[in-house]
């Protein structure tokens, strides 16, 4: 009797992972231990595929997760591509994602938050539903919070409708840590628990010219150091959004260097004066104040 054979290469290049695997390198800087859980929980989810097609045992794995870090570090990008992996091996139908907070969950009055609640899980369902501050449905300090009414319908679908919805929750690390302490049903169906590192300042800096570049334009050296400098001084500062802040400090110098391009109006503008910016767009920030 001759033994089943699964052709490994083959069943990879089936599936476009390889392809959004190599996408999640290239459109995101560092997160080197985040890059490596997702190609373990791709390649966890293949060879149960696999199994299940020979006829062995492929316990259904767990496919609710925690992305756990600060604003700004790529958690909502990486649920996006997830819910692609995921389609991509059959795990959901449509493999779309939708992100939520509290307010779209939680009612303000009885009988309201198991329709609401309800109403975003139908949405969800064959794809993954991205649960943002996740740790804001608990006010154990409220008795009349209806908060944990719509973990309860949270806790139902996780555990009876695996097969047609993934969960991801996230947050800040802190708070979801407490989250699920105080909720030890949620924590229990939890399989993978990922923590996005913080973004180093020469990663925000490679980040920056990779969102300058999709919009044309460059920074001039005098502009480069800068800029370095700016990201140096702001994640000192309170609510730092890693590469949300960034992408809000370039628009600001965006806006002083069409500002300082309007005030020599009369002058001949080169193509390069208009994609430049330059140091002086970047030291104009309040930032820069405390010097």
């Amino acid at each position: 009797m001759s033994t089943p054979l699964v052709n490994l290469q083959e069943e990879y290049k089936k599936t476009d992972i390889a392809k959004l695997l190599d996408l999640l390198d290239e459109e995101l800087v560092g997160l080197v231990p985040v890059k490596t859980r997702i190609r373990e929980i791709a390649a966890l989810l293949l060879v149960d595929k696999l199994r299940s097609q020979l006829g062995l045992t492929a316990a259904n794995p767990g496919l609710h997760m925690s992305f756990t870090g600060s604003p700004g570090t790529g958690k909502t990008t990486v649920g996006l591509k997830m819910a692609d992996i995921l389609f991509q091996l059959g795990y959901v139908k449509k493999g779309h994602l939708i992100t939520v907070t509290r307010d779209d969950l939680v009612g303000q009055y009885i009988g309201h938050t198991a329709p609401k609640t309800k109403e975003v899980l139908k949405k969800a369902m064959g794809g993954v539903l991205f649960i943002d501050e996740a740790y804001y449905l608990y006010k154990p300090d409220n008795e009349r919070d209806y908060g944990s009414e719509a973990i309860e319908i949270l806790l139902q679908v996780m555990e009876n409708q695996r097969d047609d919805l993934v969960i991801i929750l996230a947050g800040y690390k802190e708070p979801m840590d407490s989250f699920y302490e105080s909720n030890p049903g949620l924590s229990s169906r939890i399989a993978n628990h990922i923590d996005f590192p913080d973004y180093s300042v020469e990663e925000l800096l490679k980040i920056s010219k990779l969102m300058l570049e999709d919009e044309q334009y460059q920074l001039t050296d005098g502009g480069e150091q800068a800029l370095e400098k700016y990201i140096a001084k702001r994640m000192e500062k309170p609510l730092f959004a890693n590469a949300r802040s960034i992408r809000n400090a370039l628009d600001r110098a965006r806006m002083r260097q069409a500002n300082r391009i309007f005030d020599t109006r009369g002058t001949i503008l080169t193509k390069k004066e208009l994609v430049n910016l330059q140091a002086e767009d970047f030291l104009q920030s309040t930032v820069f104040g405390d010097n």
